[in-house]
């Protein structure tokens, strides 16, 4: 048995060996080297895929149903610009009267396009059906933030967020 064993590893440590590299009988080539084949094209169809194809009568409810629904916050407590490659991210905090805002964002005012060196956003969120008021202001805390480009911030001098009672701003150095 032991012997059996023997010529068996030894066997197949010779099949393996570089001088049966290229051979049928080497298990390690029976998959062998890839190839390059040609690829068959499909005709592109002469659909446009950026018109939808499904209306209805529901789809201007649909619509509707996808607007944002968010209310102004009450104070915006903070507002970050941190410049990255490319741009910069606008972060703003703000605190509410109630707990469990939920889907915060910065809204912008003017389309996203700066007014007179202005670049305006709200800071908004959605508020629960249930709107428990008051509790410590670490509940009641928000952030939100955006993303704008080199092209976005051409001739802008000031960033301003806006909230129900304040608007904070940040002056370009």
């Amino acid at each position: 048995m032991i012997r059996l064993v023997l010529v068996l590893a030894a066997l197949s440590l010779t099949l393996s060996a570089c001088g049966f590299r290229d051979s049928r009988v080497n298990p390690l080539n029976w998959f062998g080297n890839s190839r390059s084949e040609p690829v068959q094209v499909q005709a592109p169809e002469d659909v446009n895929p950026l018109i939808p194809t499904r209306t209805g009568l529901f789809q201007r409810q649909r619509a509707e149903a996808a607007r944002y629904q968010g209310t102004p916050v009450d104070a915006v407590t903070d507002l970050r610009v941190e410049r990255v490659p490319g741009g910069a991210i606008i972060r703003a905090t703000g605190v509410a009267r109630e707990q469990g805002l939920f889907e915060v964002r910065l809204t912008p005012e003017n389309d996203g396009d700066a007014v007179d060196g202005v670049l305006s956003y709200r800071l908004e969120a959605r508020r629960p059906e249930a709107v428990r008021p008051g509790g410590p202001e670490a509940t009641r805390r928000v952030t939100a933030a955006v993303s704008v480009t080199d092209q976005d911030l051409r001739g802008v001098r000031v960033i301003r967020v806006v909230g129900v009672e304040n608007a904070r701003t940040s002056r370009r150095r």
